[in-house]
């Protein structure tokens, strides 16, 4: 017996349909330095087919990467459908990393062709000559850009695809090592479009109005644009104002956004200019990091209902997403601080980091994150790192969490980051997480220090609010943590600095904090 269902190719081609036939009305804004850009997904349909076309006429061909290293905005969404949608490879290049790492992941993906915001040309020149494949260079302008577009006209037809054909790919963010390229086909990024409408996850629908802090070089913005077409939302784009957080609250309440996207780092600087003024949405997500219970807590005291999620380039990045469940009752807050259970679609285990056994979900073994599903990635680009792949096809993240019985996961650390002191393992996070419910404190990272007799010791560095500076002390951050942990996991020294130092996704670098730390007793 066979099914009789139809083939029907899960391309992008899909979303443009539905952008241009359903929801042609709806609405895409950028802001700039005075004013706003405002068009419809019509208009953006019709500007992708002639940025296809001029495209095509510079010799882009199936298979070609053209990269972007631009800002959020409607231009750059525009490259997010004309490229896959004619063949082609869209390469996000990360605006924060050093010449050097741009020239070396420029050259790993094979970049024919790179498009540039106009305020980023003296960056690109740091690192065009070294860029071997590079044949093309196009300025996102009045001038250049705009003057390809209208020298072609708007019905270009797009060619058939398969939909296991690559479409994207963005790299990681080489904290350890080289960054390293994910590809993401047609159907991995269409099944995880429609993965962000379901309820138990985003929601997205057509009545929302979406604005994700996050660039748009970070896994496709979180796969934000893709899904927001798909289901009718509209958006706003920030340009290069997503670090302006006052930008960011005016922009929010002018045009009316239901969902926002960001950081725990940007949530942090939100949250301290908000001044008594209301963000209307009905829920604001939080990923890239473990978000402290106490700023879950002031979220919810300015109205801000936020919902964690985990997930990572390698996974599109959407994997787990946080909803308390029905039977879920008394302290929500316990439930919503963790990572939440993996999303349909995606299944997850933990391993022992020495054996590799698996673990059982008792919330209290803790092991490596290793997840499996259709947008997660079998492997890096160009063969890098396959020791990522278990021999039983699950991708090993790197992360290390518990899981409760009901599938609620919680994030414990990384890898790397997390401390193993006297035989026993201690969570940087957990530490961090509670150093952070001090109300004195604004951040605070911890990192295990070489000891001579336990191995490692975890020390913590910590920022003071500034209305504490010079009045804070170690002694108190200690007491703090002697009420909450066993007496072995209580940091050996508390130093104070004036910033975390951040990666080029808002994460905390402890790798850069690792380089510069003295050595324990110096």
């Amino acid at each position: 017996m066979e099914a009789v269902m139809q083939d029907f190719p899960l391309t992008l081609h899909h979303i443009v349909w539905r952008m241009e036939t359903l929801f042609a009305r709806k609405t895409i804004v950028t802001k700039r330095e005075h004013g706003l850009h405002r068009y419809t997904y019509a208009d953006l349909a019709a500007r992708a087919r002639r940025l296809a076309a001029a495209l095509t006429r510079l010799g882009v061909q199936r298979g070609d990467r053209v990269a972007t290293l631009a800002w959020n905005n409607y231009r750059h969404v525009e490259l997010y459908y004309a490229v896959p949608c004619m063949g082609a490879v869209l390469h996000t290049l990360n605006l924060r990393l050093s010449p050097e790492q741009l020239a070396f992941i420029a050259n790993d993906a094979g970049d024919s062709v790179i498009v540039v915001d106009e305020s980023l040309l003296p960056l690109l020149e740091k690192f065009r000559a070294e860029v071997r494949t590079l044949r093309h260079v196009i300025v996102m302008n009045d001038d250049d850009y705009e003057r390809r577009l209208a020298a072609e006209s708007d019905g270009f037809v797009w060619p058939e695809l398969d939909e296991r054909a690559p479409m994207a790919m963005c790299y990681t963010s080489g904290t350890t090592g080289h960054p390293k390229g994910v590809v993401y086909s047609h159907r991995s990024t269409f099944l995880h479009s429609m993965s962000m409408q379901l309820a138990s996850t985003l929601a997205i629908n057509e009545s929302d109005v979406l604005l994700p802090i996050v660039p748009m070089f970070h896994a496709n913005a979180w796969g934000l644009p893709y899904a927001a077409a798909m289901a009718g939302a509209s958006i706003i784009l920030p340009d290069r104002w997503m670090g302006d957080a006052e930008a960011m609250i005016q922009l929010a309440i002018d045009e009316k956004a239901t969902w926002i996207g960001a950081v725990p780092t940007i949530w942090v600087s939100i949250l301290a200019r908000l001044n008594g003024r209301k963000l209307h949405v009905r829920e604001a997500m939080s990923g890239g990091s473990a978000v402290p219970r106490a700023l879950f807590e002031s979220l919810d005291r300015n109205g801000i209902h936020l919902v964690h999620a985990w997930g990572m380039t390698e996974t599109s990045p959407l994997a787990t997403y946080c909803h308390p469940r029905s039977w879920h009752d008394g302290d929500l807050l316990a439930v919503r601080v963790t990572q939440g259970p993996p999303v349909p679609g995606v299944e997850l285990r933990i391993c022992d980091l020495d054996s590799g056994a698996a673990l059982p979900w008792d919330g209290v073994a803790f092991g490596e994150i290793q997840v499996r599903g259709p947008w997660v990635c079998a492997g890096y680009h160009n063969g890098a790192d396959p020791t990522r792949m278990t021999s039983d096809g699950w991708f090993r993240t790197g992360d290390v969490a518990s899981v409760t019985p009901d599938g609620y996961v919680t994030i414990v650390d990384r890898a790397k980051d997390v401390i193993k002191s006297g035989g026993e393992w201690v969570s940087s996070v957990e530490l961090e997480n509670a150093i952070m419910a001090h109300p004195k404190v604004l951040e605070a990272a911890v990192i295990g220090l070489a000891h001579p007799m336990w191995q490692e010791r975890p020390v913590g560095f910590v920022v003071p609010r500034p209305e504490f500076r010079g009045e804070l002390t170690a002694e108190e951050i200690l007491a703090h943590l002697s009420a909450h942990f066993m007496k072995w996991w209580i940091p050996d020294e508390i130093r104070f600095i004036d910033e975390v130092p951040k990666t080029s996704v808002g994460k905390f670098d402890k790798k850069a904090l690792r380089a510069r730390a003295e050595p324990l007793g110096a």
